[in-house]
């Protein structure tokens, strides 16, 4: 299992541990052969009808946040939204690939092993009951070379050290994880580790939003079939070739004790509009029945927190 962080052999370091230390770790092949051929052929069959307009939940090239426009912008998409809706254009076997991804008890154990670390002089910090579904989208590659600014998705760029130290506090429990797993190689990423921990330095604040040199930043390098899973609020930025495929499964897991701030990340996709609607029948039985327990934690979020609005604007 590979990290960022080397680590002794005899104590290797929990993944909670590197996580909170690095920002993001990386777990090498988490996909076999065949799952990574059944999971192309589907992410090809829906890149394909949403850059032709036929699935309108997008990521338009030229727009970073939400709401996006439901058509393809001249320059075509970097994303791809809801791959977990029911009403995906695709047939039953590429829909249920999505959901098995998504549920697939290796993502969710690495998921529990992030959330349900015990914190700071505790023994526990909960059972796996609490995990929450967030998102399930996709990162492809856009028809022109296309970037993203610096930023934190959920801390607006012109908050203040004092606002960031006091979001960014990781003595408090983890209440989500992204990741991002790669179909085909992929180091669009770039990351500055350890910045989820800590307010922005004055030459990261001073610097080009769109800067080619930030101070400690990395490429995260995966390889087809590797996962990366990342605090979402480290300083990062996506960078997109045109000339080089790219389709990443974009995801996230939350803990049912989020705030409303993880409210407003989740739901200012628009998630809670059909999350109800999902059929989960397909899925093995343990995996259903927990599926099934993770939606309606999310349903239940939507009812208590209403209206969130949006994390970020541009």
């Amino acid at each position: 299992m590979a990290t960022p962080s080397s680590a002794d052999d005899n104590h290797p370091p929990s993944l909670s541990t590197l996580l909170k230390k690095d920002g993001f770790i990386i777990i090498p092949s988490l996909l076999t052969p065949s799952e990574l051929t059944t999971l192309r052929a589907a992410a090809s069959k829906l890149t394909a009808l949403s850059r032709a307009g036929a699935w309108p939940h997008i990521r338009t090239v030229g727009k970073q946040f939400p709401p996006w426009p439901s058509s393809p912008s001249p320059s075509g998409i970097w994303g791809i939204q809801h791959l977990l809706h029911p009403s995906l254009p695709l047939p039953q076997a590429d829909r249920q690939a999505f959901q098995n991804l998504y549920f697939s008890p290796r993502i969710l154990s690495i998921a529990s092993q992030l959330l349900l670390a015990p914190a700071p002089g505790t023994e526990d910090n909960g059972k796996e009951d609490v995990l929450v579904m967030e998102l399930c989208n996709m990162l492809v590659r856009p028809s022109t070379p296309f970037a993203l600014r610096w930023h934190r998705d959920d801390i607006p760029w012109s908050a203040s050290a004092v606002d960031e130290e006091a979001r960014l506090d990781i003595t408090k429990p983890i209440h989500h994880t992204q990741w991002n797993l790669a179909l085909y190689d992929d180091d669009s990423l770039i990351v500055v580790p350890g910045s989820h921990a800590r307010a922005r330095t004055q030459a990261e604040r001073s610097a080009d939003p769109f800067a080619d040199d930030m101070p400690g930043q990395i490429k995260v390098q995966l390889t087809a079939g590797d996962v990366a899973f990342y605090d979402n609020n480290i300083l990062h930025r996506g960078v997109y070739d045109s000339a080089k495929e790219r389709m990443t499964l974009h995801g996230s897991v939350g803990h049912v004790d989020g705030s409303r701030e993880r409210a407003r990340n989740v739901l200012q996709h628009g998630v809670g509009e059909w999350v109800e609607q999902c059929d989960f029948g397909g899925l093995e039985e343990g995996v259903r029945e927990r599926a099934e327990g993770m939606r309606e934690r999310l349903v239940r979020m939507g009812r208590e927190n209403g209206d969130v609005g949006f994390s970020l604007s541009e």
